[in-house]
């Protein structure tokens, strides 16, 4: 088994093509064929499905890819350590965000960075909090910004900023009639819902929240799913449904009169942290480390 077997291997699970692969790889496919054979004899396993259309991965091939996929990343990060760029002093850090935090909060952090470590250079993945976590996990990014904590065995979290989750209405008659004579939210059940996507950590939270008001998602009338924080912003705006949503998300909104904040707490249960996460179990790099240093002296946090 060998690193050109493993990236050829990589490549084909991503891509669910030998051609895409040898593409990627500007290899010729027969390279790629010959590639995987070897790996799939050596190691006594078929790795992948094959049909006429597609491949897609066995179940020992997609036992086999979270480990090769380490690999091949580690692979790219020695190469990178010691290439020309790294030995003037260029890094590049690998950043995966959930929503909020990439939108609202880490303009100011990279602008800071950057004005500290101008020689540094960062890549942003913008995603949801599940698959943030992921990524930390399997070495895919070095840092990650979460709204809610998943999983716990190989991450290490550091709350870096108290956010809030408000329930938010279109400004008209109606809502505002509601908001100055009801002091509860019962007629929430009535309303249709515009929810965050499934894997958020806006959605988790918000699941959390009204489980502990005693509603149940299943009783509510969920409209829509949207994984965009400001078209969930328009689409309430336009009277298709109210949102619970980051108060950060929407305070500019609020503030405006555009729509209607309703809290959901009085007791601070509606609070939530958003987090920076990196995996525990791995030795970051310098530069992630130095990223880390950077979100703690904006915020405030102790070392």
């Amino acid at each position: 088994m060998n690193l050109k077997q493993l990236e050829a291997f990589v490549k084909v699970a991503e891509g669910g093509s030998f051609s895409k692969a040898a593409k990627a790889l500007y290899l010729t496919q027969p390279t790629i064929s010959a590639h995987i054979s070897s790996l799939e004899k050596e190691l006594n396993v078929r790795l992948f499905v094959r049909n006429t259309k597609e491949v897609s991965l066995s179940e020992d091939g997609k036992e086999l890819y979270q480990y090769a996929y380490q690999m091949v990343e580690l692979e790219k990060k020695i190469e990178e350590m010691f290439s020309a760029d790294a030995r003037k002093g260029v890094k590049c850090i690998t950043i995966a965000s959930s929503t909020i935090p990439a939108q609202y909060l880490l303009p100011d952090i990279l602008a800071k960075f950057n004005e500290k470590y101008p020689r540094e250079q960062f890549k942003i993945m913008e995603t949801d909090s599940a698959k943030v976590v992921e990524m930390v996990v399997s070495h895919m990014a070095d840092l990650g910004f979460t709204g809610t904590v998943l999983e716990k065995k190989h991450c290490k979290y550091i709350p870096f900023y108290n956010d809030e989750l408000v329930l938010i209405t279109p400004n008209n008659e109606r809502f505002r009639e509601l908001k100055e004579t009801q002091d509860n939210l019962d007629w929430l059940q009535t309303e249709g819902i515009i929810m965050r996507e499934e894997g958020s950590g806006t959605r988790k939270e918000t699941e959390r929240l009204l489980k502990s008001m005693g509603i149940a998602l299943e009783d509510l009338n969920v409209v829509a799913s949207i994984e965009n924080s400001e078209t969930i912003k328009r689409s309430v705006k336009s009277g298709m449904g109210v949102t619970v949503i980051s108060k950060l998300a929407a305070q500019e909104d609020i503030e405006s009169g555009a729509v209607l904040c309703f809290p959901l707490s009085s007791d601070g249960s509606s609070a939530r942290d958003l987090n920076l996460v990196y995996n525990k179990n791995y030795q970051i790099s310098k530069s992630a480390e130095r990223f880390v240093k950077v979100v703690k002296e904006v915020y405030g946090i102790e070392e």
